[in-house]
């Protein structure tokens, strides 16, 4: 058990208290509120979003072609059925899909938008949170309490993404555009586009804007790994067909969660062997004699960073029509009608888009205080990938890097829920994880090499050697961990609100 500490500040007179309170409505917020509602009927919860609708990055990301990487019925909920039959979907189709969510499960009333969370102080002798909340149409400052916050607003922020500094931008008479905030009056028909960047979202841009553009050119620093895959899922039509929408869904997210982890570690573990393999997939999408090595060979092994997906290989297509080009190469500057290159070659251009990543905001920019002291993520170590070191009463929401984010976030909702199951039970209100080893080693808690992952390190919590302080990227273990395993552990610590009486040897107690 841990002893209560001395006071924070008390709570604001009246302030409306909550059970939960979930920070963000994208598609982890509305999981976590699911499992709330579905599991814990008796809890009362609010999800505070600072957007004007639910989605989270669907709902923020609407540049041309936008869809996610991974397939849909693993992206989605294991209880509720994704039922269009493409392998990936679109990002309107995930914001209807998690509309539904909402709508089913009744979450409406508990969602308040343009309510931004500014900062959060946490007092042990009331085992509760002081939320502050920011109206973003009013300004009006709104108080909350609760007994747990859930930060459920991703790892990256929404209101800028990140642009490296190009010299001579301001001379470039066209338009520069980044696709987190593409604009809905942009017209680039017939005009010549220039996309800046390698990832996923410039492998999706490229050949949605083919389509219209006189021409699109992809200017990548380095390469990265693009693997064709069918546009639609015949299987999973089949298994629904035969089986219903719940038991085909079931069946659909078995196999693609093992189709996944197999890829995964086939590429880990002969990398050799993997590059081949996507080298020679890229060769026979591109026309003969074309530099696959140049442009689609990166330095590193696959899985390093995050493979991308062109679905019935758009992009390759794209290229071999002549509809797009890609160039290696470095932008040495901007100039008035496009983009001076390293090696002395110029792209011209009308329309120029900076595709060039995500900048990382820490369990949503919150501003946290434990007891009157300030927490520092970084000097936190992530316990079983939800819940942060010396920080009582809090968890997050932190999705898959090489597989499906939601599948990550669908065992942490479940674990969240016995967790405070266990402690109702057990007339609990305080649970802070504490390292026994202070010393232990630790590593970042994301191991990926991704530039937006890098810039951040120093702001991101740790993870530690060992479990539970290992952040695990393998669902199959997950499972075990927080499905099959039990909520106590000798680095839980429980406790109790200094007005109620402790009983030794609750937290103890297995569930």
């Amino acid at each position: 058990m841990i002893s209560s500490l001395p006071a924070a500040a008390g709570p604001a007179a009246g302030a409306e208290h909550v059970d939960v309170l979930v920070v963000g409505a994208g598609i982890s917020g509305i999981g976590i509120a699911c499992h709330l509602r579905r599991e814990l009927p008796g809890k009362s919860f609010a999800v505070l979003e600072a957007r004007a609708g639910l989605g989270g990055t669907w709902d923020l990301f609407r540049y041309p072609g936008v869809r996610s990487d991974s397939d849909p019925h693993t992206l989605g909920y294991a209880f509720k059925p994704w039922r269009d039959g493409r392998a990936l979907a679109d990002g309107s189709l995930i914001r209807d899909y998690l509309r539904e969510a909402a709508a089913e499960h009744g979450l409406e009333e508990a969602i308040r938008y343009r309510h931004r969370v500014r900062s959060a102080s946490w007092s042990s002798e009331r085992a509760r949170w002081t939320v502050e909340a920011e109206r973003t149409d009013t300004g009006e400052r709104v108080t909350l309490t609760c007994g747990w916050l859930f930060a459920a607003s991703g790892y990256y922020r929404y209101d800028e993404g990140h642009t490296p500094r190009f010299e001579g931008r301001e001379r470039f008479r066209g338009t520069v555009v980044h696709p987190q905030h593409w604009p809905d009056d942009l017209d680039h028909a017939g005009r010549r586009v220039l996309v800046i960047g390698s990832g996923a979202t410039a492998v999706t841009l490229v050949p949605a804007l083919a389509g219209s553009a006189a021409h699109v050119t992809m200017v990548q620093r380095t390469p990265t790994y693009v693997l064709p895959v069918n546009r639609r899922d015949a299987i999973a039509g089949a298994l629904r067909a035969c089986f219903g929408d719940a038991r085909g869904h079931a069946l659909v997210r078995w196999k693609n969660i093992r189709l996944q982890t197999a890829f995964f570690r086939f590429c880990r573990r002969w990398p050799g062997a993997a590059r081949r393999l996507i080298r020679w997939l890229n060769a026979r999408q591109l026309p003969p004699g074309y530099p696959v090595h140049e442009h689609f060979a990166p330095p590193y092994d696959p899985w390093d960073q995050r493979l991308c997906t062109a679905p019935d290989g758009d992009l390759f297509r794209a290229v071999r029509e002549g509809r797009a080009t890609v160039v290696t190469d470095r932008i040495a500057a901007f100039t008035e009608t496009g983009v001076a290159l390293g090696s002395g070659r110029h792209v011209e251009a009308d329309v120029i888009v900076t595709a060039t990543g995500l900048d990382v905001q820490v369990l949503g920019g919150i501003d946290l205080t434990v007891d009157g002291t300030p927490v520092r993520p970084a000097d936190t170590v992530a316990f079983k990938g939800l819940l942060l070191s010396g920080v009582p009463n809090l968890a997050f929401a932190l999705g898959y890097t090489h597989a499906s984010w939601t599948l990550k976030v669908g065992l942490v909702g479940e674990h969240f829920c016995r967790l405070l199951r266990h402690m109702d039970a057990h007339g609990l209100d305080l649970c802070r994880p504490e390292p026994a080893d202070p010393a232990m080693p630790t590593r970042p808690l994301l191991d990926f090499g991704a530039g937006y992952v890098r810039r951040a390190a120093d702001r991101l919590p740790r993870q530690g050697d060992r479990g539970p302080w290992r952040t695990s990227a393998d669902y199959r273990a997950d499972v075990r961990l927080l499905r099959a395993g039990g909520v106590v552990d000798p680095e839980l610590r429980f406790g109790r609100a200094t007005a109620r009486a402790a009983r030794p040897g609750d937290a103890r107690r297995t569930v």
